[in-house]
């Protein structure tokens, strides 16, 4: 029945750093920006490169969501990357702070942690080879 995830929608607090975020830091492709004034609220759909996409929303007020320690609910947005110390370098040469590498006991596969702009953990996981 179900194929495969369509999308991930995000409330960011800062529409315009996060879109900065996603699009530049991350390299998301826009598809589509819209600004709904009957909301006050942009939605901005960006592509991966296998098709699946991210909503960034922006709602005014939109109340801030706990995220650690380890609420419940969603726990993080994992993006598949050929080479987890790579990308690492190249996110901290754009200034963002992330976490040391680490192993998946599970699976032997690298990956790393780091944050978007309203902290919202995003993991990268080294495919498998």
């Amino acid at each position: 029945m179900l194929k495969r995830i369509h999308h991930a929608a995000i409330i960011c607090s800062d529409y315009r750093t996060s879109k900065d975020f996603y699009t530049r830091i991350l390299g998301l492709s826009v598809i589509a920006e819209t600004y709904r004034a009957e909301r006050v609220s942009y939605k901005l759909d960006l592509a991966l490169p296998d098709g699946s996409q991210i909503e960034l929303f922006s709602f005014p007020d939109a109340p801030p969501r706990v995220s650690r320690p380890e609420a419940q609910g969603l726990r993080h947005l994992a993006f598949e990357v050929d080479d987890v110390s790579a990308c690492k370098t190249i996110l901290e040469a754009q200034g963002l702070e992330v976490e040391d590498i680490r192993m998946d006991e599970l699976t032997g596969q690298h990956f790393v942690f780091f944050a978007d702009p309203d902290g919202l953990p995003l993991e990268l996981y080294e495919a498998m080879r």
